[in-house]
């Protein structure tokens, strides 16, 4: 089991079962077990909305049981920044864990952490060129070149006169 605060401060237990999948599966049409086959971990990562639909399906039995019960559109409200990408870290550890076998396991937590390596070098690099002041550069001459060229366009031939 895993847990993560939402930005309400309230705290979720994940914990991928037999029956958490089959909750998702029939209330979002995701198949998690196709993080096997590698294609879901990006799905989850870069779709947010599915993320949190498939979290709040993974943790709807104890969203039920609140008082007063917390509802997918206020689940949602509250999933934002730090909060999804620690209800990511956790649906996707309990997933590594869940498959059942040792060696899907070890294939997945290897793709896991590759995958969180590849991102965090893409984050270096996008940091890396904003320090830099690369970025800021490369817009000072797309903006230059788009000021010197629009004041050189030819004229049409219908407002040209004839010779």
């Amino acid at each position: 089991m895993r847990v993560f605060k939402d930005n309400a401060g309230r705290q979720w237990t994940v914990e991928i079962n037999v029956a958490a999948l089959k909750r998702v599966r029939g209330l979002t049409g995701t198949d998690l077990m196709q993080v096997i086959e590698g294609t879901l971990i990006e799905k989850l990562i870069r779709d947010p909305i599915l993320l949190c639909d498939v979290v709040y399906a993974i943790c709807k039995p104890e969203a039920d049981t609140r008082s007063p019960p917390v509802t997918d559109e206020e689940f949602g409200r509250a999933m934002a920044g730090d909060a999804i990408e620690a209800a990511t870290t956790a649906v996707l550890e309990e997933l590594v864990g869940f498959c059942p076998s040792p060696r899907d396991r070890a294939n997945l937590g290897r793709v896991l952490q590759a995958t969180t390596k590849v991102m965090e070098r893409a984050r270096d690099l996008v940091e890396k060129k904003l320090n830099s002041g690369e970025l800021d550069r490369l817009a000072d001459r797309l903006l230059e070149t788009a000021g010197n060229s629009s004041g050189s366009a030819p004229e049409s031939s219908a407002s040209t006169p004839p010779p």
